[in-house]
């Protein structure tokens, strides 16, 4: 017979699988000569996942991981109010996507949706959920930005009007690279410790956020994956990327809670694009390329959307 325990992660991994398999099936929609590579792993009970990683001819490498880990003991990388009593158990479980395509003219994008339960004497005794996205553009398109901002703006106020502001700002300060001065990106969401009345509400509003970033996602991949680029603008996203890698390794609290959690390296280290460069002395054609990305990255997109 199952356990309460059992219930509660079977259901949770339902859900992230089936997140999981949207994102990825909408990916190929797009990419119809995209090969999908699957793999289930499993560490101990209560310790599992699922990683798939496309490859094709517009998405160089674009991975969706999921995973669960349930104990009794909590990695440093956690949040520091977590507190875990003698007899207390977590669980937390979610779902990380990062699409890294071809052409520049494309921007990375990364989402992630996470749910944490601690439970004390056999039951729910709380729960949060976490999460968001964020857009890495390379050659800067103004309608990219507004569009992912827009929409982000339009989901929230569906829930509250004072969410966009809040969680744009909260991503702003997130995905910043503070040994570069630099923002990863235009920003998106980010939340933690975030819920609803219930969990299954709050587990809709991940589903929803799911829905919003593949559709917004999709939409600028289709407009600009046929697009023209030169060896020099490849050149420059292979530059840039270098700046994905050093938030996801020296920053990125979802990489050191995998990495303390002894997780499965190859999937935390998924989200790394398959080709990156760090010049020892840049050109001035990449070094004005940058001055204009950064110009453009540095703006507050939340007030820009209004303007």
């Amino acid at each position: 017979m199952a356990t309460y325990k059992t219930k509660i992660i079977d259901k949770i991994s339902r859900f992230f699988i089936d997140g999981q398999q949207n994102i990825i099936q909408s990916f190929m929609t797009l990419d119809t000569n995209a090969i999908a590579h699957e793999e289930n792993w499993k560490k101990r009970k209560f310790f599992y996942g699922k990683s798939i990683c496309l490859s094709g001819s517009h998405h160089e490498k674009s991975v969706a991981n999921f995973s669960v880990v349930s104990g009794n003991k909590l990695p440093s990388a956690s949040l520091n109010n977590i507190k875990l009593v003698e007899g207390d158990e977590f669980i937390a479980s979610g779902l990380s996507v990062i699409a890294h395509p071809n052409n520049p003219n494309i921007p990375t994008s990364h989402m992630n949706g996470r749910i944490f339960v601690l439970l004390r004497e056999r039951k729910i005794h709380d729960w949060w959920i976490g999460g968001g996205y964020d857009l890495t553009p390379y050659l800067f398109n103004r309608s990219d930005a507004i569009l992912w901002h827009k929409n982000s703006k339009e989901f929230l106020d569906n829930y509250n009007q004072k969410l966009y502001k809040k969680f744009s700002k909260n991503c702003d300060e997130y995905f910043y690279l503070s040994h570069r001065n630099e923002r990863r990106g235009v920003g998106g969401i980010f939340f933690d410790n975030f819920k609803f009345n219930d969990m299954d509400s709050s587990l809709l509003f991940l589903k929803n956020m799911f829905l919003i970033y593949q559709d917004t996602y999709n939409t600028i991949f289709n407009k600009r994956m046929n697009r023209p680029f030169s060896n020099l603008q490849r050149d420059f996203q292979l530059y840039r990327r270098g700046r994905y890698v050093e938030f996801n390794l020296l920053h990125d609290r979802g990489t050191k809670f995998g990495i303390q959690s002894n997780g499965r390296t190859e999937s935390i280290l998924g989200s790394l694009p398959p080709l990156v460069t760090w010049p020892n002395k840049k050109p001035k054609t990449i070094i004005n390329m940058e001055q204009k990305l950064i110009q453009q990255t540095s703006k507050n997109w939340s007030k820009e959307i209004d303007t």
